[in-house]
């Protein structure tokens, strides 16, 4: 059986988010310069062809070269290709080769859908408490490997340690005499994305624990997918659902706002005699919507659905850590203020 990596669904993150980065910026540069094409005289070089070729280069780093660096250059090289590949599905699932096929925004999102939920199943699979003890070992003579040209940071070093702890006395030595062979490397200065992100950390842990943004989320989680099926009724009464071309999506938005309403409501109901259950509705809620949702909301309105999609997982990311700061409580026998 092929060795797990243990670093594996980092690099399926860099490529879903590269992927994901190019759509929209793609999507973003095309509308704002009129859809330009790159070709004459009968020909037009699409850009999924620019995709295949960046595939190709992202799976040949690794092929080429050893280390983390070669691994996560591949991932996000690989992620932008897949970006450009999935942009233009639209022309591949029509036979007028639609560029604007309406669901193609639906199968891009559901693409990328999945791929998130490959990387969780990875992460799931692949922690350190999940691999066994060779290879744990194997992944860190891996680390050590890879940091022989350059040197291996203070950080990695531990890294390193932690892998091969409870390997065995005669392993763990081994690996301290090898980590003895290896340059001890400075840590790079963190760069301004890195900042950026760190910052960004801080302030969702920071709002996460603010006890009004808790309480808002579950007001607005209550409240939308009801305001959502008044509003298809208010279309189907006026005589605007008559205008309406994706029957179909119009359909499973308003069954999944159906859905969402009742978990929501009954995550409500909850919240006084059993609020970590409630929340536990709360979340599957918003899956639902994610999962489901979402795919049609694409669908009816294209990739303006974005926007949604962000503000649904700002809101997984409060109820997720609510949830958890209320599980913890529950198993220590507390009551956490409301």
């Amino acid at each position: 059986m092929p060795t797990r990596a243990v670093e594996a669904a980092s690099h399926l993150q860099a490529f879903v988010l590269s992927g994901v980065v190019t759509v929209l910026a793609l999507r973003a540069y095309l509308e704002a310069t009129n859809y330009p094409q790159l070709g004459g005289g009968g020909l037009h070089i699409a850009h999924v062809l620019w995709g295949g070729l960046l595939l190709a280069v992202g799976l040949g780093i690794p092929l080429v070269f050893l280390g983390e660096w070669p691994r996560t250059a591949g991932a996000v090289v690989g992620g932008v290709g897949f970006g450009l590949f999935i942009d233009e599905v639209g022309k591949f699932v029509t036979t007028g080769t639609d560029y604007f096929y309406a669901p193609a925004a639906a199968i891009i999102y559901v693409a990328f859908a999945l791929l998130v939920l490959l990387t969780q199943a990875v992460r799931g699979r692949t922690g350190r408490s999940r691999l066994t003890s060779a290879e744990r070992t194997a992944n860190a003579l891996d680390m050590v490997l890879s940091g022989l040209p350059a040197g291996l940071t203070d950080r990695r070093r531990a890294d390193v340690r932690r892998l091969v702890r409870g390997a065995g006395p005669a392993t763990e030595a081994a690996m301290e005499q090898l980590l003895d062979t290896v340059p001890r490397r400075e840590p790079s200065p963190a760069r301004f994305w890195q900042r950026a992100a760190d910052r960004f950390r801080h302030l969702a842990v920071w709002a996460t624990r603010q006890r009004w943004l808790v309480w808002l989320v579950v007001v607005y989680l209550v409240v939308e997918p009801v305001l959502i099926m008044v509003a298809v009724l208010l279309d189907g009464v006026t005589g605007e659902l008559d205008q309406e071309r994706e029957w179909g999506a119009v359909v499973g938005v308003t069954a999944t706002a159906l859905v969402t309403a009742v978990l929501s409501l009954r995550a409500a109901w909850l919240l006084r005699p059993n609020r970590p259950e409630a929340f536990r509705f709360f979340k599957l809620a918003l899956l639902v919507n994610l999962l489901f949702g979402q795919v049609f909301n694409f669908t009816v309105n294209q990739f303006g659905a974005v926007a949604v999609v962000a503000l649904d997982l700002a809101l997984l990311g409060v109820v997720t850590a609510e949830h958890r700061r209320l599980r913890r409580a529950a198993d220590r026998g507390d009551h956490p203020p409301r």
